[in-house]
């Protein structure tokens, strides 16, 4: 598979807080999945796929009077992402357990100490919704419960099941950087029972999970409900990210009628994470 081309933006955001957090949330709807905060505002990267000259029209923040944002922008290949991850990359640390971090950053002192270079995959722990998702699989028991990553990303949600003791565990992407990252990520942290595929909704067919992880856009989660529902053993999990709290509704709908029922929330600066459980179904 040929390398994707990348479209990078850089914003000079004034003032850059709350700027940063909305400029990043409507991007993130505008199609951009990866984000670095910088010095004076914020790069975003989109696939140039998925790019056109209109990108940034429904993006409203760019026409607030009470911001000041300048932008650029140009292609990147993605083996320029190592310098952007190194220059800006700083290790972060979950509920004082759980720290996500680069191979030249010094280890701390935590329970579950994980180590990717995310090039430009998504999945940093820095994003809302990732830190979220980390949270609860921290909060929740997984050992020896097969679990499904899907859009995995750099496999850091997969990793950390696996320290925890879940197995076997699949971590899917349809991204090929992303399945390739995943990989070098799942070596690196010597893990042994994780399958990571390149793929859709499409490569679960027959397959069974206790947990589903899935932090992906919200239209790919209300297509793909269905689909997770029936690949849920009785009992099971799905945990839900990629959206906003004023998604819930639409997610919560779609949820009840594939007989999944809401159990418990997060929410960190108008992103939430969902945890469902599967109906007893007489």
């Amino acid at each position: 598979m040929s390398n994707i081309i990348y479209i990078g933006y850089e914003f000079k955001v004034n003032p850059m807080q709350p700027g940063i957090e909305i400029l990043i949330a409507e991007l993130g709807y505008s199609g951009f999945e990866s984000f670095v905060e910088t010095e004076s505002g914020v790069t975003a990267y989109i696939q140039k796929e998925d790019w056109n000259e209109s990108i940034l029209e429904d993006v409203q923040i760019l026409n607030s009077d009470e911001f000041e944002i300048s932008f650029t922008f140009n292609e990147i290949e993605q083996t320029n992402w190592n310098q952007e991850w190194e220059k800006n990359f700083n290790p972060i640390i979950v509920d004082d357990m759980c720290s996500v971090r680069a191979p030249f950053h010094e280890k701390p002192d935590t329970k579950y100490d994980i180590i990717i270079e995310p090039k430009m995959s998504f999945g940093t722990g820095h994003h809302e919704t990732t830190h979220m998702m980390i949270q609860h699989i921290l909060k929740n028991s997984v050992a020896n419960k097969s679990v499904l990553d899907m859009g995995c990303g750099t496999g850091v949600l997969a990793i950390l099941a696996e320290m925890k003791g879940a197995k076997p565990i699949d971590a899917v992407d349809y991204d090929n950087w992303c399945y390739l990252n995943s990989i070098e990520n799942v070596a690196r942290n010597n893990c042994n029972h994780i399958t990571v595929i390149e793929g859709d909704a499409s490569v679960l067919k027959d397959k069974k999970y206790d947990i589903i992880i899935a932090n992906i856009n919200r239209n790919i989660l209300l297509q793909d409900m269905e689909v997770y529902t029936s690949c849920l053993n009785k009992k099971g999990t799905l945990f839900l990210s990629g959206f906003y709290n004023d998604d819930i509704p639409v997610i919560k709908a779609a949820c009840n009628t594939n007989d999944l029922e809401l159990q418990f929330q997060l929410e960190r600066n108008n992103w939430v994470a969902l945890e469902f459980k599967k109906k007893m179904v007489t």
